[in-house]
This record gives C-alpha cells, structure tokens and sequence, in this order.
C-alpha cells in the first residue's frame, strides 16, 4: 500500500478553503457521496439515508457500491487528492492508517449535546474500541457487530449417525464427526480453509492463546496457546477427511460446502442471509451452531476465562472525510447513523446487525419472510465470549507477510515452528517501526 503523504499547511489551507466555499448543485440541494462496499447492504444504507432525507429534504445522498478488490486503492487515491467521498464504511484493519493522517473526521464529540456518554452507553466496548484511533478518540460512529459460526450440513450428520453439533462440541468432536462423515458418505468433514477471521484466529484464542497481546504492541503465535492451536487448525488439511489449500483455493470452502460437498465450515454471520437466499436447494438442510470449544486450553497470563470458547468479533463504522467540502452535513448524516432509530432501519433490512445496544434483534425482522428458520440464538449468544478482531496500526503492514508465511507452512515449504516464529518476528517489527514512527 502506498503511503499518504503527510499533509502540508498549503494542502490544509487549500482544503479548509474549498469547504468554507462549499459546492453547490443546480437544485439547490447539498449531495453528498456516500461509498460501501457491499452490494447486498446497499437497500439497508439506501432505507437509511430515505429516512434522514425525508427529514432534510435539502439533502440528497447517493449510495455507490465499489467492490472490496478496489475499495482501499480508490480510497487511498481520493485521500491523496482530497477527493474522498463525503462519508464511507471505514473498516477496523484501515481505521488506524486513515485516522494517524488525519484522513478521518474526529466525531468523540459528536453526541455532547444529545446525552453524556452517549457512546459508552449505547455501544459495546468492542465496538468503540473499533472506532478508536491511537489517541483514543472516535474517528467513526459505529455501524454493526458480527462474529463467526459454525455452519454444518444435517442431512450428512444424519447419514453417518453423528449427533448435530450442540453447546457441548469441543474440536475432538468436530475431528470424530467429520471422520465418520467421510467415511460413511464419501464427503468432507471440516473445511479447514487458510484464513485469519474465518479461520484460525478464533482457535487460537479458544486455546488459551492470542494473535496480540493485550496493548497490541507484541504477537504470540509462538507462545504455547497459540502454537498448539496453529498446529492443530494446519494439521486437520493432513486429514483425509480435508481438503488441501490448493483444493480451497479452486473451489472455496463456501463453495464446497454448498454444492453439497463438505459438511462443515466456518462462516461469519455477515453471510448466512444471503446463503439462505442464494441456496434454495439446502432448505431444510443445513443449520449453525456455536463453535466448537477447545477441550484442553492452555492456561497462561494472556488466556481468557471462557472455558476454551471464543470467536471473532468486528464491525465497520461510518467515517467523514475530514477535509470533505460538505463535512457539517455530512457529520450530521452519521450522527444520525449512530441512533437507535437508524440502527434499527439498519437492522430490519437484514443489512447487518447493528451495533447499537438493544437494536441487535432487530436483524431477526429480515428473515421472518423465510420459511426455513435457522438457530440464529447462537449468534447472539456467542457475543458474551467474542473477541475484538486483532490489529493495530501496522496492520496494514504485517497481515500479508504473515500470510505469506501461512501459505509457505501450508504448502510444506517451511517447518510450522520456525514459521511461527518468523510471523511473531514479522508482527513485532513492523509494529516497533510504526511505533517509533518510521
């Protein structure tokens, strides 16, 4: 990725005046831009910016949907220019880069004169959290939540004589029930495909270990919590019962999964509405569950008192601009954002699930048009023991060297051990730079 340049007083000056200048518009009307990347979200955004339109009919905000493959390029570009669209997601991994170049509006005060405290007492500590740059203050007004669940296939469960996965479920049993899904029906078990999110992450805490320690400033996949489970989420591809990464790289896990192939995978929640939507043919077929804790955690400093249970945890946020030419009006659309009624509009259109507090339930609305009803409980129930998404600001920096490393272990071209060494090296020195400011 390219690095911002730092701004300059000129660019400052020159940026603060076309704001003060304004841009008007042949109606008379302030348009405002507002960039997703989710196409299938875009009825959920569009419902919500009806709903603050209808109550500044001044204000027309168009909704344009870039696909995640050019999203941060297009981004970083428009910073670079001072072109960025008036408001925008702004995901966890990049918060930290754009808000450390002063590229994000800083809203921690944006709610004073609605309730004090009115983040804290309307957003989990995960969710500010995501918000936050390095000096603790809200470059977004937080969007949704979401974690990852285990989706598995009943009609295969059933043919090998496995019960359904329940509350219980630890990896042994997930290993045994997807042998003896191979064996009776010539199927996958587990995809255990290569990803961090959507794969071994949430292992890695369930065992008692973690990607970063509590101040993000050091890694620890080679620490004993993390290193067992590494082992084990890598060791399940030497299983007959799992396919290769070369296989998941053809065919995906999702896939895989839903051409009836493998009876088991990882899949955030993010997803599920759409699968039901795009998979007709698996009505009555398939369910989610918790994921399956780990049996035998390894208790260090840095391990969590959730009895070998965790799973990811992210959400996106609502940025502005901080140069945009439009930011009062823009500012004021994502405060808007940030309310329980738009969370709930939000929530009702099945975009996601909100992060505002009490509105999570509202994302039960989108499905009630379904017949086939899936145990949607788990998600929500899986929020007591989640675990914020991992990063910090060299995030952009570390995470695609560490693949590099996770593919090269995979492949058999490096030895898991000294891997997992080399990306503990890899996060801790590209975070001491940034760090140090280089």
């Amino acid at each position: 990725m390219r690095k911002i340049p730092r701004i300059t007083a000129l660019v400052l000056t020159a940026a603060l005046l076309l704001a003060l200048c304004g841009c008007g518009a042949s109606d008379g009307k302030t348009h405002l831009k507002f960039q997703i990347w989710d196409t299938a979200q875009k009825p959920g955004m569009e419902a919500m910016c009806a709903a603050y339109t209808a109550q500044h009919p001044d204000v027309v905000i168009d909704v344009q949907v870039v696909s995640w493959s050019e999203y941060w390029t297009k981004l970083e570009a428009a910073a670079e220019s001072n072109t960025m669209p008036d408001i925008f997601w702004m995901h966890t991994n990049q918060l930290l880069y754009y808000a450390d170049f002063g590229m994000l509006a800083d809203v921690t005060d944006l709610y004073d004169d609605v309730e004090s405290g009115y983040y804290q007492n309307h957003f989990s500590e995960i969710s500010l959290n995501n918000a936050s740059g390095s000096d603790g203050r809200y470059y977004g007004v937080p969007k949704d939540k979401d974690n990852n669940v285990l989706v598995y296939n009943k009609e295969m469960f059933d043919q090998a004589g496995v019960a359904y996965p329940d509350d219980d479920w630890s990896w042994d049993d997930m290993v045994d029930a997807s042998q003896k899904i191979y064996d009776a029906t010539g199927n996958y078990g587990y995809l255990a495909y290569s990803d961090e999110q959507l794969g071994y992450w949430a292992y890695v805490y369930q065992n008692g270990g973690y990607i970063l320690n509590a101040d993000r400033t050091a890694a620890g996949y080679n620490e004993p919590g993390g290193k067992e489970a590494m082992e084990f989420y890598i060791g399940m591809q030497q299983e007959d019962w799992c396919p290769d990464q070369t296989f998941f790289t053809q065919n995906g896990a999702g896939a895989t999964f839903w051409s009836e192939k493998g009876a088991m995978f990882m899949e955030g929640s993010w997803s599920l509405l759409g699968a039901l939507q795009n998979n007709p043919h698996m009505d009555g077929k398939w369910d989610i569950a918790k994921l399956p804790k780990a049996p035998n955690p390894v208790d260090t400093p840095e391990s969590l008192d959730k009895d070998g249970r965790a799973c990811i945890s992210n959400g996106l946020c609502y940025s502005a601009a901080a140069h945009g030419k439009k930011l009062d009006v823009a500012l004021d659309v994502i405060k808007y954002f940030g309310t329980e009624e738009a969370q709930l509009i939000q929530g009702e259109s099945g975009a996601a699930i909100p992060a505002y507090l009490g509105t999570e339930e509202s994302w039960r609305v989108a499905w009630e048009q379904y017949d086939y009803k899936i145990n949607l409980d788990c998600i929500f129930e899986q929020f007591d023991y989640a675990i914020q998404i991992p990063y910090n600001s060299a995030s952009p920096r570390w995470k695609s060297q560490v693949m590099d490393v996770v593919t090269q272990i995979y492949a058999g071209n490096q030895e898991i051990d000294s891997g997992l060494d080399k990306m503990t090296e890899i996060v801790n020195t590209e975070t001491a730079k940034k760090l140090a400011g280089n």
